[in-house]
């Protein structure tokens, strides 16, 4: 069982974290973002005159099904890709604090292949100040660090067919700045200076050596990067 679909879903953003109904076969969704959007995590409530500061900034809010933190997607800079694994899968493992690890190498391996190295997040879950509230400062096992800052969030969503693996990689030099640091004053984080140091000193984004930065070719990068992941998932056992 190695095969993978590959699907390209389109709509909205809050469309595409909609149900993807009863989860029969291994398949890999690739999409693409064309309004920039915060998405909350599915536990996250009460966040006062977030929809307000977000539709001031031209954003749209939406919520996952997925828990974690909020994720703030935007056409350049961040590539967003769901894998889909039905429960009777040998990839499929009940150990919900495990059961991303195998996805997380993966993201390595293509990293590696595009010229980062980086690493798993074994360990427990690391929150410090805003790591609960913004996914990217947090580090839950399966997650990628590189040079130890995290560059690839996973969420999941498991029900009785299966388990939906969201990821999110950040891209380009000025990651931090451009697609996390905004969540501070959007979900209105405090204190405001710590946890802006915060994001500095534990996010980054992803540099692929001889394919141009984010803010020139985003595309060109997301492009080169999901090539590399579904390389290395197509040997996945």
């Amino acid at each position: 069982m190695t095969g993978w679909n590959v699907r390209w879903p389109e709509g909205s953003v809050a469309d595409r974290h909609g149900p993807v109904g009863e989860i029969s076969e291994r398949s890999v969704l690739r999409h693409r973002v064309s309004r920039s959007t915060v998405v909350l995590g599915s536990g996250q409530r009460n966040l006062s005159g977030l929809v307000d500061r977000a539709a001031a900034n031209g954003l749209d809010v939406v919520r996952r099904r997925s828990g974690g933190g909020a994720v703030l997607l935007q056409h350049e800079g961040v590539l967003w890709v769901d894998v889909l694994v039905p429960r009777n899968d040998p990839l499929w493992d009940d150990d919900v604090g495990r059961s991303s690890i195998w996805l997380g190498a993966t993201w390595c391996e293509a990293l590696a292949v595009s010229g980062v190295a980086a690493d798993v997040h074994r360990g427990s879950f690391i929150c410090g100040l805003a790591g609960r509230a913004v996914c990217f400062v947090g580090r839950a096992a399966g997650e990628v660090v590189s040079e130890g800052r995290k560059v690839a969030g996973i969420s999941q969503r498991r029900d009785r067919s299966g388990a939906r693996f969201q990821c999110a990689v950040l891209l380009g030099a000025d990651a931090a700045a451009r697609s996390v640091a905004p969540l501070v004053d959007l979900l209105g984080l405090v204190p405001r200076a710590e946890v802006l140091a915060e994001v500095e000193a534990t996010v980054s984004g992803v540099v692929i050596p001889g394919v141009a930065d984010v803010d020139t070719a985003g595309v060109a990068a997301a492009d080169h990067l999901f090539d590399a992941f579904m390389e290395a998932i197509s040997s996945t056992g």
